[in-house]
């Protein structure tokens, strides 16, 4: 039987719950939190049980396909099937540590030309589950309702700009100085700190376009192809390699993620 873009969203769907299962159960007095390097970029326990979990639904599932994850890095096979996912467990993690909502499990999947078949966003605390395939739309599924997403209306007042900083504060100083350009034609800008949750919040219309620098691959794997399904308009950064999951230096400057209904082409160049 051949291998569709429904058949792997069910996987996804799956790892994506038993990530956010785990996240499900945060108890503040066990996060048992550390520093990646960069004041900022945390990490916990929770982190890794969830990554754990996800992996361990699309290695039985999937037990040729190579997995990328943010906390465990990329597992090759001795046989791959040229299927690659691409996780990242707990996207929010500082949110995740102060207790503010906007964090969730991402999980997305590319076939062998690196096209992007499926993805799910589980943000448990929200009570909702963003997901779509390649050709299947972009759905949401919150309280037992079953909604289609249409990206945000058009032309509607006040717009919206969602984005996120980066944690060098060199970097961080030129976002904030471009922040007035990229702003034009929008209302408000709004900064959740889960660019995986942003990118579906243009998806179901509640921000009108979002754009962040030097996200990571697994920052934007599922959120991009469910902003895609929903009608937006999306430009991903170029990436180094595909099995790395994530952008060269020089282009983790250089490269934002866009999506909405309007032309954002020539504010956020690559």
């Amino acid at each position: 039987m051949s291998l569709t873009a429904a058949d792997l969203l069910e996987v996804a769907k799956a790892a994506a719950a038993a990530g956010a299962a785990v996240l499900a159960t945060r108890n503040g007095d066990a996060l048992d939190v550390s520093n990646k390097g960069a004041s900022g970029d945390w990490v916990t326990a929770f982190d890794v049980a969830a990554e754990n979990a996800v992996r361990e639904v699309i290695g039985r599932v999937r037990p040729q396909d190579t997995v990328t994850g943010e906390e465990h890095g990329t597992l090759r096979r001795d046989n791959p099937s040229g299927y690659r996912w691409s996780i990242d467990p707990l996207d929010g993690t500082t949110n995740f540590i102060r207790n503010i909502v906007y964090y969730g499990t991402s999980v997305a999947v590319a076939d062998p030309d690196g096209v992007w078949l499926a993805g799910v966003v589980n943000a448990p605390a929200l009570g909702r589950i963003y997901y779509a395939s390649r050709g299947g739309g972009a759905w949401l599924e919150e309280r037992g309702q079953r909604t289609q997403l249409t990206g945000p209306v058009p032309g509607r007042a006040g717009q919206i700009l969602a984005t996120g900083f980066s944690y060098d504060p060199g970097v961080r100083a030129e976002q904030a100085a471009a922040l007035g350009g990229f702003m034009e034609g929008f209302a408000d800008v709004r900064r959740l700190g889960s660019a995986a949750l942003d990118l579906c919040l243009v998806a179901d219309g509640t921000h009108d376009a979002f754009g962040e620098r030097g996200l990571n691959e697994h920052d934007f794997s599922a959120g991009a192809l469910i902003a895609e399904e929903a009608g937006c308009w999306v430009r991903r950064p170029r990436l180094t390699s595909p099995l790395d999951g994530g952008p060269s230096d020089e282009e983790r400057l250089a490269a934002w993620t866009c999506a909405g209904t309007l032309e954002l082409s020539g504010k956020f160049p690559l």
